[in-house]
């Protein structure tokens, strides 16, 4: 057994959670909440300064924990996870009055006397099933959307990432209302017995296999979810372009983000038969200059998460169609979880590498005869959480964004929409349903409830028995809306 799957065993016998316990933990939550005490202002504005607090007060910890489990370099620590969590709950203090406000509507002439508004109310009890990827932002990023929302939460951190999630017990116990938030660690079985639960919300960060497991527990009480899967995001490459430019924020969207290991990642790049000689050459030089001669010792990267994953990658790297496709890297080292960041060209579409998500540091590359080619490429697979261009074209960029399905669309770059809070963060079909960040993130653990108000003046008799011809022709022109016809049915007159 391995020093990782040691670790984990350890882990989950230290926490047992039955479906008995988890019943007891929901049950303490929903206490808390019908006391109303997450409803007010303070209460959702204290918990997101604690979580701002412990990042603060515990950046080191959470540097050394991201280390421990994933050899994340301490700069894309610090960015994607620490940065990008700290944005968020500022975003979120910022704008909670503005949020929880009742949003005013108009009404209709059918119902005047009247006014009505949208109220935003919290849903309940949220359990949030993490990921082990960035397993600080995707464990927090939510949590602050269901804090602000005035909610109750469960946080189910990756047993992936025992490190992180051993943190992250202990710091939400020490800077978070225990009342109300919880963590609750473990493996398959904890998070089963969480799954059995009634909640009034899942929110779930993963792989499409484990989430119609998550939307299939949901089903059993009408639970409704946010799910945050992946797919294989698609990167477009055009000529005419900076190339240099080009590769450079491929590599870092690829690499740079956790070596792979990230749902928004390229997973594929498609580009014409032409162009890709050039194409290969420029990302090679540029991982040279990122990553040295010897890529697969540098620092910079982050290893593979365990031996399970490693060697799921390395079975797609031996296929037979697909080994003598590498044009670039293919070293690995199995004991240090390693694999070296690997360009393979002309991949076969039906082989595996092509068949599910990468996850990994492998990047392989389609020709086309023309560009418009690309886009039935895509659109013959399933929807990917994210899609990439890199072209100088106007009617290429517009066919891009009119055509292709996908969570989120860059054009010449790739992942930076994660970093843009006023746009929503989510995939479509099978790559998620649903979507958070900033306002959305409130949005999305908050019911919108319609509210009318009404006095007692101008009470119609129209609306009540006994029902007339006359009744009728009123009420039908009140309801359409047009101030002719209610004129015409008011005097009796025909319609124009």
């Amino acid at each position: 057994m391995s020093s990782m799957a040691i670790e984990e065993e350890k882990q989950t016998a230290a926490n047992p959670l039955d479906e008995e316990a988890a019943s007891a933990v929901v049950k303490e939550l929903r206490a808390s909440f019908v006391s109303g005490k997450t409803r007010s202002y303070q209460w959702r504005v204290s918990q997101l300064n604690g979580i701002l607090k412990l990042i603060t007060k515990k950046e080191r910890e959470i540097v050394d924990a991201l280390r421990s489990d994933l050899s994340k370099p301490e700069l894309e620590s610090q960015v994607y996870e620490i940065s990008m969590l700290k944005n968020s709950c500022k975003l979120a203090i910022k704008e909670l009055r503005k949020w929880m406000k009742p949003e005013k509507v108009k009404t209709s002439i059918a119902v005047f006397p009247a006014s009505a508004e949208i109220v935003s109310e919290p849903l309940g009890a949220i359990l949030v099933i993490s990921a082990w990827n960035y397993p600080f932002l995707l464990s927090l990023d939510p949590v602050v959307g269901a804090i602000a929302s005035g909610n109750v939460v469960v946080l189910k951190p990756s047993e992936l990432a025992p490190a992180t999630s051993s943190l992250l017990a202990k710091l939400l116990g020490e800077y978070m209302d225990s009342s109300c938030i919880r963590v609750v660690e473990g493996a398959v079985a904890e998070t089963s017995a969480l799954l059995e639960q009634k909640w009034d919300k899942i929110c779930y960060t993963g792989n499409g296999r484990v989430g119609r497991i998550v939307m299939a527990s949901a089903a059993k009480h009408l639970t409704p979810v946010l799910l945050e899967l992946g797919g294989k995001s698609p990167v477009i490459v055009d000529s005419g372009i900076n190339l240099q430019v080009a590769c450079r924020r491929i590599i870092v969207g690829k690499w740079g983000c956790n070596n792979g290991q990230a749902c928004i990642s390229p997973d594929y790049i498609i580009t014409t038969k032409d162009f890709a000689p050039k194409l290969v050459d420029s990302l090679k030089q540029e991982l040279e200059n990122f990553y040295g001669k010897n890529q697969l010792e540098s620092k910079d990267l982050s290893r593979i998460v365990n031996p399970h994953h490693f060697a799921r990658l390395t079975k797609l790297l031996d296929e037979d169609k697909v080994s003598g496709k590498i044009v670039h890297g293919g070293e690995t080292d199995k004991t240090n979880l390693r694999i070296a960041p690997t360009i393979l060209l002309d991949v076969p579409q039906d082989s595996l590498i092509m068949s599910e998500e990468i996850f990994g540091p492998l990047l392989p590359i389609l020709t086309v005869e023309k560009m418009a080619d690309s886009f039935d490429l895509i659109n013959s697979g399933t929807k990917p959480l994210a899609a990439y261009l890199f072209t100088n074209k106007k009617k290429l960029k517009e066919h891009f964004v009119n055509t292709v399905s996908a969570g989120g669309l860059v054009v010449n770059d790739t992942t930076i929409h994660l970093a843009v809070p006023s746009l929503p963060f989510g995939g479509v079909g099978e790559s998620g349903m649903g979507a958070y960040h900033g306002k959305f993130s409130f949005d999305a653990f908050s019911h919108k409830k319609a509210v009318v108000y009404r006095g007692f003046f101008g009470d119609a008799s129209i609306r009540y028995p006994p029902y007339t011809k006359g009744k009728l022709r009123i009420l039908k022109a009140l309801i359409s809306g047009g101030i002719s016809g209610i004129i015409r049915a008011l005097f009796g007159w025909p319609k124009a």
